[in-house]
């Protein structure tokens, strides 16, 4: 049993009076008393900007709007609004499953992300009344896509003042280390998988998962692997289906692809999805690799087949992110 917490994300920016939220987050572990801060802001709110799809960015909103006293207009991208909205679904489907969870309902959920306004690429949004003069330009749909984004185009911007990414790595000074790190990464898999073992990854829903998959994507082709790679969440297949739809906000190389092949980087050849535990359980006997929610195995299909493969010594259990881990068992 281990039980470290990452504290929800949520910052206050002032600009002259007027006071933006940057994200509304929470953690896996949904404890109220960590909105204590939050709480003692809220009304005074004048707007809410989102960065990213998942619980640590966004996971508080519906809350804070229903319980806490938010009550401002909030902005975000097409795909953090798309995607976010699938991520809040999945803790919602993964909690009902073991207790009465009654802090959040899917009417709370869908109330919420009704009155976002969604922004689309490096769209100019002037606010208006109190907000006059301060424009929000978001150059990017999700920072977690790493490498399959285009870099930050500062000229874009109209006269910008605050450039706002995210602190979630503020403290976190390591070497960058891409390619080695990619290498580890497959090698580990691909010894596992030969020595007869599993492969559990912990995921989040939609956000830094779906370079996994394609990084996972590309290198059973290099390395023409055949092994099964299964991506079970309950809303796996929607969230697939969306992204599909999203190539402007990925990287030139991946568009270029696409209008010169006409292959879609997200018709996945390698990866199945899965929605239940059962249509896992009914996949042929051996090896596989499993991309699982949640990733702090705190609860939902990566916690269920945690306690299920971590008897057999063979197995491996891949935390692809410095991460919010409550508690395993």
């Amino acid at each position: 049993m281990w039980s470290v917490q990452r504290e929800p994300l949520s910052y206050l920016v002032s600009i002259d009076s007027f006071n933006f939220l940057i994200d509304c987050g929470w953690n896996d572990h949904f404890d109220p008393t960590l909105l204590q801060p939050l709480f003692k802001v809220a009304s005074t709110i004048d707007a809410v900007l989102v960065s990213h799809p998942d619980t640590l960015h966004l996971g508080s909103l519906p809350y804070a709007m229903k319980q806490l006293g938010l009550n401002a207009p909030v902005y975000a991208t097409e795909p953090v609004y798309r995607l976010g909205l699938l991520t809040m679904y999945e803790q919602f489907l993964s909690r009902k499953q073991i207790s009465e969870f009654d802090l959040l309902t899917l009417d709370d959920i869908d109330s919420a992300f009704q009155v976002m306004t969604r922004l689309t690429y490096s769209q100019n949004h002037h606010l208006t009344g109190k907000g006059e003069g301060i424009v929000i330009a978001p150059p990017c749909g999700w920072a977690s896509f790493g490498r399959h984004l285009n870099g930050i185009v500062l000229a874009s911007f109209v006269r910008p003042a605050v450039l706002i990414t995210d602190a979630y790595n503020a403290l976190n000074n390591q070497p960058y280390r891409r390619g080695e790190k990619e290498n580890e990464f497959g090698e580990t898999i691909k010894k596992t998988l030969a020595a007869g073992g599993n492969i559990l990854l912990p995921v989040d829903t939609a956000g830094r998962v779906l370079e996994l998959i394609l990084t996972l994507e590309q290198y059973w082709s290099d390395k023409s692997l055949n092994y099964p790679i299964f991506f079970l969440t309950y809303v796996a297949s929607s969230t697939i289906d969306y992204v599909k739809s999203f190539l402007e906000w990925v990287s030139d190389s991946i568009a270029k692809s696409f209008e010169q092949n006409h292959e879609n980087p997200f018709l996945l050849k390698h990866v199945g999805f899965c929605i239940s535990k059962s249509e896992l359980d009914n996949a042929p006997d051996g090896p596989k690799v499993v991309l699982a929610s949640m990733a702090s195995l705190e609860v939902g299909f990566s916690h269920d087949i945690f306690v299920e493969w971590a008897t057999d010594a063979k197995n491996l259990v891949l935390f692809t992110e410095r991460g919010q881990i409550c508690s395993a068992l």
